[in-house]
């Protein structure tokens, strides 16, 4: 039915009012006033049922995000005592590659000190052989450590990158948190107020990011996060077993080298020790062959003086009478004795030279195991002393 308003019942009347016109325009109010109070619960109910629905779904986000939050706080944490770990990683790998500077140094000095040892003992022995595998090991962990320096670095790097993703994504996450709550606390009474602050008809951009994107988001920081936490975890691991291992090989690399100069000093010593021995025995035969020479030099002018005693017998002999030039017994042993002692006088001579040239040799096996002697005392002097102080305050300790 068509529905009539006061204006066109009045109309209708000439002049009287018409009651059943009266009566039919307070129908119509009535109808229209029940509609209206239909009309007005249904739209408080919408309005209600929306506002629910709109907290339910803000009190929705909020706990997903805080949920997300989370997860990005935890993995915030993990990748922040990762960089923490691997800074003071990298400061013991740094104190490890300083403390081969001195090993090495050491090393190369000694080598430079026993290249000072006389030609005959400039050879290339166990003691060089050893200290130039200590040398070419030191600086290969040198450079070992170099390397590892430059991975921790670039893994720390990566980790700090994870990290303000991190941040960056949990501050992105406390400001839609802080609006939702704003959301969820507004009220009719509140948006009026927000009205008169700011322009709340401007027209607000599209909203492109679909709810999986928004979590895939974090997903996608977080994993990054533990793929750099694994990384980390891994590289600590080897560094780790770098440090051991280099440590362990330095330290028996020094072993060995240290073992080989001990040996080397010891088998010095005993032949220095065993030609000091022989130089007294040395210089005690030749004064032996001093004194044999002037008992032989005796022995000559005893025989050449009976030698010339037989001579002059033989000789007064001679003036006999021709009748009494007899060759007789006494002439016979004369002869005899002038031959025999002429040998001997021959023998003792020779006896001489002999001793002469064996003095000879033995002043010059002294002066040789002299001079050997004082180029062992220099080896000593140089390995013992020298190396060995410098030697001495190396001690190799785990990096």
């Amino acid at each position: 039915m068509e529905k009539m308003s006061v204006l066109d019942l009045s109309a209708q009347q000439g002049g009287k009012p018409n009651l059943m016109n009266i009566e039919l325009m307070l129908n119509n109010s009535g109808l229209f006033r029940a509609q209206c109070k239909r009309l007005l619960e249904e739209t408080d109910k919408a309005c209600k049922r929306m506002q629910d629905d709109d907290h339910k779904r803000l009190d929705q986000r909020i706990r997903d995000i805080q949920f997300l939050k989370k997860e990005l706080e935890l993995k915030l944490e993990e990748i922040t005592l990762e960089i923490d770990v691997l800074i003071a990683l990298q400061s013991r790998v740094v104190n490890a590659l300083e403390a081969t500077k001195e090993p090495l140094r050491v090393t190369v000095l000694c080598l430079e000190e026993r290249k000072k040892r006389f030609p005959s003992e400039n050879l290339h022995d166990d003691v060089d052989r050893e200290l130039l595998k200590e040398r070419d090991l030191i600086k290969g962990v040198a450079s070992l450590l170099q390397r590892v320096v430059e991975q921790i670095t670039e893994q720390i790097r990566l980790n700090r990158s994870a990290k303000y993703r991190l941040e960056k994504d949990l501050k992105e996450k406390f400001e839609a948190q802080c609006i939702d709550n704003s959301c969820v606390l507004m009220t009719t009474h509140s948006v009026n107020d927000l009205q008169k602050s700011q322009n709340t008809n401007a027209v607000l951009p599209s909203l492109t990011v679909t709810p999986e994107f928004w979590e895939n988001i974090s997903d996608i920081n977080i994993a990054k996060a533990e793929h750099q936490k694994t990384n980390s975890l891994s590289l600590k691991a080897l560094v780790e077993s770098v440090l051991e291992q280099t440590a362990a090989d330095m330290r028996k690399q020094v072993q060995a080298t240290t073992a080989a100069f001990q040996l080397n000093i010891q088998e010095v010593k005993n032949a220095k020790s065993q030609m000091e021995d022989k130089l007294p025995k040395i210089l005690s035969e030749i004064t032996s062959q001093q004194r044999i020479r002037e008992d032989l030099q005796v022995a000559i002018t005893e025989n050449e003086q009976c030698l010339s005693l037989a001579q002059a017998r033989l000789a007064l002999r001679r003036q006999r009478p021709g009748k009494e030039q007899c060759y007789d017994p006494a002439q016979s042993q004369l002869l005899a004795e002038v031959q025999q002692l002429t040998a001997n006088i021959n023998r003792l001579c020779g006896e001489v030279v002999q001793s002469e040239e064996e003095q000879r040799a033995l002043v010059h096996c002294q002066l040789q195991l002299q001079e050997h002697i004082d180029v062992e005392a220099n080896t000593l002097y140089i390995d013992e002393v020298i190396c060995s102080q410098h030697r001495k305050p190396i001690i190799i300790h785990n990096f």
